[in-house]
């Protein structure tokens, strides 16, 4: 497996990134193989499961920390402002989200991981889509042993492929998280402007997304 970040908490987001290549696409989950989690990484999940769930409160994403980084198939947002407006655009976007179920399969001191079978269903189109992704949730380090711990780098691998960061789809990516946030007549993102200050690194770019763009190969 890959190793966990070991930047220190004082880093920003951007440097507790998790990188992998998968030998296979299929991210199916199987609760019976979950790693059982003690109290509070199971409080962990549970909400950002619920996020994931159109469930998103002030509360669930202050789960992560001010200088989190968010980074899926279509979104690189890299602050807590801009990741509170992709999670309360969830429920404007889909008339419900159901989490089908989910498999912990890595419990280590700052990385949980787990295979996560999600059902999106469409306010405009009458179509349910169901997608089953690998979650790789980087810890920080200060609250990783705490009643409430806060994530640092949060990636949803849909495919085998990990992220390249380069090209005109990453740059969509940022350009929609960058936009959402500002876009949003919401209180409870505005809640978050606060942490558009947040500190930075220039994101990292790979030149491709598996083993030549440093994400080593792993069955999952």
């Amino acid at each position: 497996m890959s190793a966990a970040p070991t930047a220190p908490s004082s880093a920003p987001g951007e440097a507790f990134e998790v990188r992998q290549t998968a030998t296979s696409e299929d991210y199916t989950p199987d609760p019976s193989k979950s790693i059982k989690l003690p109290p509070n990484r199971q409080a962990l999940i549970d909400d950002i499961i619920a996020l994931y769930s159109c469930e998103p409160t002030i509360k669930r994403v202050e789960r992560y920390t001010s200088d989190c980084v968010y980074d899926d198939q279509f979104v690189y947002a890299n602050d807590r402002y801009k990741m509170a407006g992709q999670w309360f655009a969830l429920p404007k976007l889909f008339k419900a989200s159901k989490n089908e179920r989910y498999e912990i399969i890595r419990n280590e001191p700052t990385l949980i991981q787990f295979k996560n079978e999600q059902s999106w269903t469409f306010k405009i189109i009458p179509k349910t889509a169901t997608i089953n992704a690998l979650v790789s949730l980087s810890l920080d380090p200060a609250t990783a042993d705490s009643d409430f711990i806060q994530v640092k780098y949060h990636k949803d691998q849909a495919n085998d492929k990990d992220y390249s960061h380069e090209g005109v789809g990453f740059s969509f990516k940022k350009w929609q998280a960058d936009q959402v946030a500002k876009h949003m007549d919401s209180e409870e993102v505005a809640y978050f402007e606060k942490d558009k200050g947040a500190g930075k690194e220039p994101v990292k770019k790979y030149g491709s997304g598996d083993d030549k763009g440093d994400a080593p190969k792993h069955t999952f």
